[in-house]
């Protein structure tokens, strides 16, 4: 298994709700199952669902950002 390095840039990571930060730790907890069962696993799909909370997220805050 290859890991890649996170290169994404922290000040643009948008805070995350309860639920959200619930939902992330889900699917990583889902991810480390998967990486013990095999490095060939794929995991594709659980990391896009990552991505999918973390703009919704980020869309989130962009809109708070502009009532203000």
């Amino acid at each position: 298994m290859t890991s890649r390095k996170n290169t994404e840039d922290t000040t643009k990571t948008p805070k995350l709700t309860a639920g959200e930060k619930t939902q992330v730790a889900w699917y990583v907890a889902r991810m480390c199952k998967r990486g013990i069962a095999g490095e060939t696993v794929y995991q594709g799909d659980l990391e896009a669902k990552v991505d999918r909370v973390i703009d919704k997220a980020r869309e989130r805050a962009e809109k708070n950002a502009k009532r203000k």
